[in-house]
């Protein structure tokens, strides 16, 4: 079965909801700081990317913004735009991947863990590195040699995040689908 880039079915609403959830509880409780001021190591980009590489980017970036945007809502009174964009932005871009994956399918390969790095990197570097600091910029009136070492700071924290949590959770739930064409009629 071919996989649309932008399909949406109710398991996508379900996974998004759930993987909003995550992302929330992750963002805010399991983190390791950096030592650079409000930028941490966060486990919650592993979940976004896993959900976005299993659900596409609808799901993922639906995922990065709600997540983000009520844990700093819950944390701070309000949510930081710039950095709430970066987050959807890097789960859908890694969302992309979807339609080359066959994780669903009991497949996940060495070609596909690399292909979903390429994509999480990728969208990290892009958020990060170029979005979330020109955004901080422009609408907050940041200065620029903060918000471009916060953002370097976060494309690698966060691409480390979902390369090595986003990989181990494909790889694990990937052993737990059946291969197409495992099953025999006897």
């Amino acid at each position: 079965m071919e996989k649309k880039l932008f399909d949406f079915k109710t398991k996508t609403i379900v996974a998004t909801g759930l993987g909003a959830a995550l992302f929330i509880v992750l963002f805010m409780y399991v983190k390791i700081p950096t030592g650079i001021p409000e930028t941490d190591i966060k486990t919650a980009y592993g979940v976004g990317a896993f959900f976005a590489a299993l659900f596409g980017p609808i799901a993922g970036g639906l995922i990065g913004l709600i997540g983000h945007g009520l844990s700093d809502a819950i944390q701070y009174g309000s949510p930081w735009w710039s950095w709430v964009v970066a987050s959807g932005l890097t789960c859908f871009i890694t969302g992309l991947v979807y339609p080359k994956l066959k994780v669903d399918e009991g497949e996940f390969s060495g070609k596909d863990i690399l292909r979903f790095n390429i994509y999480q990197v990728i969208a990290n570097v892009i958020s990060w590195v170029i979005v979330a600091p020109v955004l901080d910029i422009v609408v907050y009136a940041e200065p620029v040699n903060l918000v471009f070492t916060q953002g370097i700071v976060a494309a690698i924290s966060n691409a480390v995040s979902a390369g090595v949590i986003g990989t181990i959770l494909l790889a694990l739930y990937s052993k737990t689908r059946s291969k197409k064409g495992s099953l025999t009629k006897e």
